[in-house]
């Protein structure tokens, strides 16, 4: 899938930022647990770059009554979104607001982290709503199906429905440890130069240090495939089996998002795969995400994905079986199952069509052993 996308004349182009010297206004779309981690990243990076930005960060959240209070006067009062982040405080000048459009009328760079499958909802009440000018950077980990098989990046998705361009940041990144400001690193794939860069300085922190790319379609292949791989390593978990086990997950997993990856985009270049966004990803995705958890989860228990995401998650949706859904559907329509065993056993066993047990002899005779 080679889509080639460069940004619309009719909202401005990437080189804008550079050239219009006024502060930009940031918005996020989405305040759930990775949301409210990279709002405390905003919140502190406005105020300490002020000269490039505006020091308020509206935050759209999706309204809750949590204890006969909502959410969002929680979080504007106690800086805290006690459901999806406890624990971590997050700076005054990030404003949770109920209302979309009001949370995002005002931005110059709109930050979408939401579950992918809301997006074209979100975009639809955004469209023709947003300043002229405008970009946005996708941090969504999963795809677009079209009916005929074909997988769109969130980020031509959004680039698309709204007319804008939009980037895309994704890396090793589990929300909690980012929060607590643990060390680590992330990708932005931009193919221009100088929006790259202000989405670096808008992300980079001593503790999340960022690289910036050109090859935007790998960046968010590798953020969404590898949450496939991350409910094989949970598998493998729940089945009692070690870590050389968990390295052939990994291993072979990686072969197959490679593969997919070429499927998808002819152009991409595999050396991306060696930054965060792919191979760091994956490697903590199988040993510390939420898709491991759920894996290692479907095999100890009878519940439903459903069930587990209310019990598990506090009702946040595991992205990992619906991108395996995905894949799968686009796989069958290729007649090409066969060639991704691993993509294919892990949607299986999590809609219960497969016996966790195969999932060890869907290893042992993995194409990549013939």
């Amino acid at each position: 899938m080679s889509e080639n996308f460069k940004a619309p004349n009719t909202h401005g182009c990437y080189s804008d930022l550079e050239t219009d010297m006024e502060r930009k206004t940031v918005s996020i779309v989405g305040s759930g647990n990775w949301g409210s981690a990279i709002a405390k990243i905003l919140g502190k990076n406005v105020v300490e770059r002020k000269e490039k930005f505006n020091p308020e960060v509206k935050m759209y959240m999706y309204e809750e009554m949590i204890d006969g209070r909502k959410l969002t006067e929680i979080v504007n009062t106690e800086h805290e979104n006690i459901k999806y982040l406890p624990g971590i405080k997050l700076p005054e000048n990030v404003v949770a607001v109920p209302d979309l459009l009001e949370a995002t009328r005002e931005a110059d760079i709109l930050v979408f982290v939401l579950p992918h499958q809301y997006v074209h909802k979100i975009c639809s009440t955004l469209k023709n709503n947003i300043k002229q000018g405008t970009v946005a950077v996708s941090l969504i980990k999963g795809f677009s199906i079209h009916e005929d098989g074909v997988i769109i990046p969130m980020s031509k998705v959004i680039g698309e429905d709204l007319g804008i361009p939009c980037a895309a940041l994704s890396g090793a990144n589990l929300a909690t440890e980012v929060a607590q400001e643990q060390f680590c690193e992330s990708t932005i794939g931009c193919e221009d130069d100088q929006m790259g860069q202000l989405l670096k300085e808008l992300f980079e922190t001593p503790y999340f240090r960022v690289a910036v790319v050109s090859d935007r379609q790998t960046v968010e292949a590798c953020g969404a495939l590898k949450n496939i791989v991350g409910i094989g390593a949970g598998i493998v978990d729940g089945l009692g089996f070690g870590d050389n086990t968990k390295a052939a997950v990994i291993r072979l997993g990686l072969m197959e998002m490679i593969k997919a990856t070429e499927m998808f985009i002819p152009e991409m270049k595999v050396t991306t795969f060696f930054e965060s966004c792919g191979i760091a990803d994956l490697v903590t995705t199988c040993h510390g995400g939420r898709n491991r958890l759920l894996g290692e989860s479907v095999i100890k228990s009878d519940k439903t994905i459903k069930q587990l995401e209310k019990e598990l998650m506090k009702g946040q949706s595991f992205q990992g079986p619906l991108i395996a859904r995905e894949i799968y559907t686009m796989l069958e329509k290729k007649n090409m199952t066969d060639k991704f065993p691993l993509f294919t056993a892990i949607h299986k066993i999590c809609i219960r069509e497969m016996d966790p047990k195969e999932f060890i002899s869907c290893l042992r005779n993995h194409p990549e052993h013939l």
